[in-house]
């Protein structure tokens, strides 16, 4: 089967010992800590999983809390919060006109040979045919749409490495489908990691104990960890350290 109708097909629930905390607090929105496996938002048809917005929203007693941008279910880290409709406005002509800086964390398969690359690779679906199964694949392509990422090596470590991410654009899927291209595939990965099958078996049979060993997470390991964006006349930044299943994974790596 090919992956066209996923989306819309009820994920298996896999609670997360972690729940969203505020990491930074302002009148007009808030920062919070997404942490991995829950929805930023409620969508239908996923009722069962737990979403950051409805979850800070009976937390705070704040029935207008609004997300102006969104993580994927997978990725922990900053995500940001509107409180009222002029603050999530204000949001809306940040995030469009590119004035909002984010900053993630990637633990990948292989050591780069360079200290600091950006890639400017335009991205577009890969298609359905071959190896591919997964519509919403992305790859390079050439009609593809731009996309510069900027990278960073934090670290080198038995055969992996901890990769700094800055995307200055925000295409799908643009940081995991950069580094795959560039042979750095996520730990936890199921669409751009090693397996090309890996995203259609989780599927059909959800999070298996064999499908994390082989995967070496339960999600792709990336984590926004620092948010950047003018407000009022100053620069707000928010940072959340590095989700504790990604510091575990890196930890227990051997020097």
């Amino acid at each position: 089967m090919s992956a066209e109708a996923s989306p819309s097909l009820p994920l298996p629930r896999l609670p997360s010992t972690e729940r969203p905390r505020v990491v930074l607090e302002h009148p007009d929105f808030l920062v919070v800590h997404k942490p991995a496996l829950w929805l930023a938002h409620p969508v239908r048809g996923r009722v069962e999983l737990p979403d950051v917005v409805s979850f800070m929203r009976a937390e705070r007693d704040e029935p207008d809390l609004a997300p102006p941008h969104r993580l994927d279910r997978e990725t922990s880290g900053a995500a940001v919060l509107s409180r009222d409709t002029d603050a999530a406005r204000r949001f809306f002509t940040l995030f469009k006109t590119h004035l909002v800086g984010k900053t993630y964390l990637a633990v990948v398969r292989g050591t780069p040979d360079w200290e600091r690359r950006t890639l400017d690779a335009p991205l577009g679906e890969l298609g359905l045919g071959g190896a591919n199964r997964v519509a919403i694949r992305q790859a390079v392509v050439p009609n593809g749409r731009p996309a510069v990422t900027d990278f960073r090596v934090v670290a080198r470590r038995a055969g992996h490495a901890l990769i700094e991410a800055y995307p200055r654009t925000g295409r799908l899927h643009q940081i995991r489908a950069h580094l795959r291209h560039l042979g750095l595939p996520m730990v936890g990965d199921k669409i751009y990691g090693p397996d090309p099958d890996a995203f259609l078996e989780f599927v059909q049979t959800g999070q298996t104990p064999e499908l994390t060993a082989r995967l070496g997470l339960p999600r792709q390991a990336l984590h926004a960890a620092r948010i950047a964006f003018p407000w009022d006349g100053a620069q707000v930044v928010a940072e959340v350290p590095l989700a504790p299943d990604m510091q575990a994974y890196w930890d227990a790596l051997p020097l």
